[in-house]
């Protein structure tokens, strides 16, 4: 028991730290919270020495907030363009924090659960609107029920669908759209399917266009994503058998150049119709199971290694050939941070983000912001009724214009409000009729309290306060750095001159070659592109026309370290081309031509030093600023706070 309570002791001392005051600068705090929050952003990964880490960084994060309160002072936060930056981040973010944290959590695994597996689908779609293009409710119920009891007598689903389904590529499919993963369908039928066990047909799930009902055939382990290269060769309109034979035959002689050793990606570049993929030479974006046609996506997943290249294979697009380049797996560690993040974007870019605005509600009542003030309900239907569709009012009512109906904090609502809501929420989406007045009152409270709610979140959400405060406080410290730092050092070229002069000997050129760098999208675009320059490099600029929409270069002086070489043992030298260097992380790719190549240290000239001796005097007025500021502000560190963080 000691034990125990020695624990929550110091716990608690713990907790009280991060929630004091770390240190003072002028009138003003910082607390403790507030700085690890930043500087845990800041040092994702664990310092060897954390106490030497949290000093170092305190150090900057003094300097960054007298800079940020000195801003204030000077209202720095009033300039209409960092009051338009913070509304327009506002507007960005603001839906992200509509939902519940928890209810955001349980859909991201919801999704990474999902996505373990795909799922083999066939679907049977009944339209709201008949062959004349008629919404006609009645008889799309019939023929559900008709589908329904098709189904319950064991008739095979794909025949069902072949007599009944309203999709137009049934025809094609008998109803089978193939497999599907998490996010290739709206939430809704995402949901049923996943909950739909193999073999089985779902329930009906009506929509706005009309019912559906789906099968779940087969499931799989996900495959995840292939990146592949293709060459289409599409069909023109209004082809007829002779057209598509002759194309057939260039489909097949292209295939065999492929398989007799020409580049894949110079048959795509000359023959393939996606000309978005031909340009880089018929890569295509990373497919997924859900992305395409069926018989498409049949055929490219069942190349089965890295290099594997289809057959010529038939579309209602044309003839394909596919290369399959390889394979990202599923991530099956629930834990990755980097996926969870991905799929968290996923989730908030998607309806499911949107089911449940119900603790909103509840955070409301709970603070006793939503109020609801007394009046008949009779009356106020009678008004409506009057006001909306022109019904004689019934004597005795007492709802005016000006009636309060509720309030949500200092905000009232009125019967006038309430019209106007009405008269455009009032009818249902399918075009069945009105709803009926209760429910557009309900709806119309939920819109105002989600309204309220939104434009509150600073006093409801502690995480959207800090970042709002945050881009707030970052916008405030760029705009005075560019006043009294980059600005001055940038326009101030008598001193940039005469530090030069001081110190030209810290200003040198160290190894260093005049160079070309070509920045490409793509290992395969880089790859290509160097394979041309390299046999003929003084005709770089010729070559490289042809890729012009889709690389960048750069050509200068540049310090020997900072240009791409594949591997540290490359001896330098004149009309030297380096092979590419790929960028693990985006799959970009740079190489450099070398024109002149200068093995010995020399005077750069106060041209070339120019970036360097603005570095240099930008760092000579920030820090006699920050002397300035510090006795405009003077800073006491509460140490005994700054220690208990620092354990």
């Amino acid at each position: 028991m000691k034990y125990s309570f020695l624990l929550v002791a110091l716990l608690a001392m713990s907790l009280s730290s991060k929630t004091q005051t770390l240190f003072t600068y002028g009138t003003h705090k910082a607390s403790a919270a507030d700085f690890l929050k930043a500087y845990n952003k800041s040092n994702s990964t664990p310092a060897a020495d954390r106490a030497k880490s949290i000093k170092d960084y305190l150090d900057l994060y003094i300097k960054s907030r007298l800079k940020i309160q000195e801003a204030y002072d000077r209202h720095y936060d009033t300039l209409p363009q960092i009051k338009q930056e913070v509304e327009n981040l506002r507007i960005q973010i603001s839906e992200n924090y509509m939902t519940e944290p928890e209810f955001s959590d349980r859909l991201v695994k919801e999704a990474f659960s999902r996505k373990q597996k795909d799922i083999h689908v066939a679907h049977i779609f009944i339209s709201f609107k008949n062959a004349n293009n008629i919404v006609d409710t009645i008889a799309a119920l019939h023929k559900r029920d008709e589908v329904l009891q098709a189904l319950q007598k064991g008739t095979d689903f794909a025949k069902v669908a072949e007599q009944y389904s309203d999709d137009p590529s049934v025809k094609n499919n008998k109803g089978d759209i193939g497999y599907i993963t998490v996010f290739t369908l709206p939430y809704e039928f995402e949901t049923t399917i996943y909950n739909t066990p193999v073999g089985k047909y779902s329930a009906t799930i009506r929509s706005k266009e009309g019912y559906h009902i789906f099968k779940n055939i087969d499931e799989r382990n996900a495959l995840g994503k292939m990146k592949a290269q293709q060459i289409l060769f599409a069909f023109p309109p209004g082809a007829d058998d002779v057209a598509k034979k002759k194309i057939k035959q260039t489909a097949d002689s292209v295939y065999k150049r492929i398989i007799a050793g020409e580049s894949f990606s110079r048959m795509a570049t000359t023959f393939s119709n996606d000309y978005i993929s031909a340009a880089a030479g018929g890569e295509m974006p990373d497919i997924s199971v859900g992305q395409y046609d069926p018989i498409f996506e049949k055929q490219v997943w069942a190349l089965t290694k890295d290099g594997a290249v289809s057959k010529p294979f038939l579309t209602n697009y044309g003839w394909h050939i596919v290369k399959r380049v390889s394979i990202k797996p599923i991530i099956t560690d629930i834990n990755h941070k980097v996926n969870y993040d991905v799929l968290k974007q996923h989730v908030m870019a998607d309806s499911r983000w949107k089911a449940s605005n119900d603790f909103i509600f509840k955070q409301l009542q709970a603070k006793s912001a939503y109020k609801k003030y007394p009046y008949d309900d009779a009356a106020l239907w009678n008004m409506s009724d009057s006001v909306l569709d022109q019904k004689p009012m019934n004597s005795g009512w007492a709802i005016k214009a000006t009636t309060p109906l509720f309030s949500i904090g200092d905000s009232v609502y009125n019967a006038n409000a309430w019209v106007s809501y009405a008269n455009t929420f009032r009818y249902k989406q399918d075009g069945t009729g009105a709803k009926p007045w209760e429910q557009v009152r309900d709806e119309w409270v939920k819109h105002e309290m989600k309204e309220y709610y939104r434009q509150h979140l600073e006093d409801f959400n502690e995480d959207f306060r800090y970042q709002m405060q945050e881009f707030k406080d970052g916008n405030l410290f760029f705009e005075i750095m560019q006043n009294e730092v980059w600005n001055k050092a940038q326009n101030d070229s008598t001193e940039l001159k005469n530090l030069y002069e001081k110190n030209k000997s810290k200003y040198l050129w160290h190894q260093s070659a005049d160079a070309v760098v070509f920045y490409c999208p793509d290992e395969i675009t880089a790859k290509d592109l160097y394979s041309k320059i390299k046999i003929n490099p003084s005709d770089w600029r010729k070559i490289s026309e042809a890729y012009s929409d889709k690389i960048v270069i750069d050509s200068s002086r540049y310090e020997w370290e900072r240009l791409p070489k594949p591997n540290t043992n490359i001896v330098a030298q004149k009309g030297l081309v380096m092979a590419p260097v790929i960028n693990g992380f985006d799959n970009t790719a740079s190489f450099a031509y070398i024109i002149n190549y200068y093995p010995n240290a020399m005077q750069r000239s106060y041209s070339d030093a120019k970036e360097m001796l603005l570095n240099d005097y930008q760092a000579i007025l920030e820090n006699k600023w920050n002397e300035a500021l510090l006795k405009k502000y003077p800073v006491k560190i509460d140490e005994q706070v700054l220690a208990e963080i620092v354990k």
